[in-house]
């Protein structure tokens, strides 16, 4: 297939949605996560679910970067942001992610500059053009963007831009995976493996899911079809007994990443001793910071941070779906007190949040679901 509409087509959908149909076994449930937001974004845009059986269940996993940033990293950002002389520059998607004092756009109207950048390479070209500021760029994202920003604390090296910073708030997939996995609240029968993630990272890594748990997991494209052949080829393994690691969206991703990705994020970046996890807590080695060798572009060295622990509002429930252990329409206040437009969890805020994708896709089928289940 070359052209998008061909990843969209409703007989082949149908077709792939009765050969899913005939593997399932009378009486069994079935319950695959898929790892990444974007997943959960095609699946409630498209109606996934619709296609499916009853008795196959699809839960929503910690892949978005957004979601999984504490509170208390939004806070020490903004820590930053209030010092003399400092520009903060942002991806769009976390100007909105409440900190326990309110998000950038309140911080903004206190008095901070925390400005809306694409790329870091944007933050790099403000430090160029103003050297009278401080310019930091909040990195955040698994290892899909972790590489531009290495590349560009390079950049800042080789031009000897001493007035760039990085805020440094990358994490890594597979701790965050191994996380779930080690859960008592959670039974899986296989996982629909991050797309993007896997272009830098390739799928070998995932082999230790198979190895040490027993479960299949499937790299999957992001597309309405992609997502349905990654479901019939868990369930056929799940048939078979069997649990391997296959590459469903192999148009994209390399069996073995993409090395030069991987030696950049390497040559600038190492791992933490632990970083916390929105709704998963302390996670060892699940994030990177800046090495030794760049401490000069490191904000975290540069300024010295709160770093305090904030718990998140006791009304909001994004810890829970991010372990997919509830449905989003399940929390109380979705819909209602949190919204795109009042979002009380990161999981509202962001474009890849499982929140926002049932609220903007599936919220009315799902509330009609929940009153017929309690009558």
């Amino acid at each position: 297939m070359r052209f998008v509409d061909e990843f969209r087509d409703a007989d082949k959908a149908r077709a792939l949605a009765a050969e899913i149909a005939r593997l399932c076994e009378p009486g069994r449930e079935y319950k695959f996560m898929e790892v990444c937001g974007g997943h959960t974004h095609t699946i409630y845009k498209h109606g996934i679910e619709d296609y499916l059986p009853e008795n196959v269940t699809l839960v929503h996993g910690p892949g978005c970067p957004v979601c999984v940033i504490p509170m208390g990293r939004v806070d020490d950002a903004i820590h930053i942001a209030r010092a003399p002389g400092v520009l903060m520059t942002s991806f769009g998607d976390m100007m909105r992610v409440p900190g326990s004092g309110g998000n950038f756009f309140d911080s903004n109207a206190e008095g901070t500059n925390i400005r809306m950048v694409y790329s870091p390479l944007d933050a790099l070209k403000i430090a160029r053009e103003r050297p009278d500021v401080r310019v930091v760029f909040m990195a955040i994202g698994f290892e899909t963007t972790a590489p531009s920003t290495a590349m560009t604390v390079l950049r800042a090296a080789r031009e000897g831009l001493e007035n760039f910073a990085v805020f440094c708030n990358h994490v890594t997939i597979l701790p965050a995976i191994k996380a779930i996995l080690d859960s008592p609240d959670q039974r899986l029968d296989g996982f629909l493996g991050p797309g993007h993630v896997s272009t830098v990272i390739g799928c070998e890594p995932y082999r230790f899911i198979v190895r040490d748990y027993g479960k299949p997991l499937v790299v999957a494209g992001f597309e309405p079809l992609d997502v349905l052949q990654s479901i019939y080829q868990l369930m056929l393994q799940v048939r078979d007994g069997r649990a391997e690691v296959e590459n469903q969206y192999a148009r994209v991703v390399p069996w073995h990443g993409n090395p030069t990705a991987i030696k950049v994020i390497t040559e600038v970046m190492e791992l933490r001793p632990y970083f916390e996890w929105r709704g998963l807590g302390f996670i060892s080695h699940s994030a990177l910071r800046i090495r030794e060798e760049y401490a000069r572009f490191d904000a975290e060295r540069l300024f010295e941070l709160p770093g305090v622990r904030v718990a998140d509002p006791k009304a909001c429930q994004c810890g829970e779906v991010l372990k997919g252990v509830l449905k989003p329409w399940e929390c109380k206040v979705f819909g209602t007190a949190c919204t795109p437009e009042t979002p009380i969890g990161t999981c509202m805020v962001s474009p890849e949040g499982a929140c926002a994708a049932y609220y903007n896709f599936g919220r009315f089928t799902r509330e009609r679901v929940w009153e017929a289940s309690v009558r």
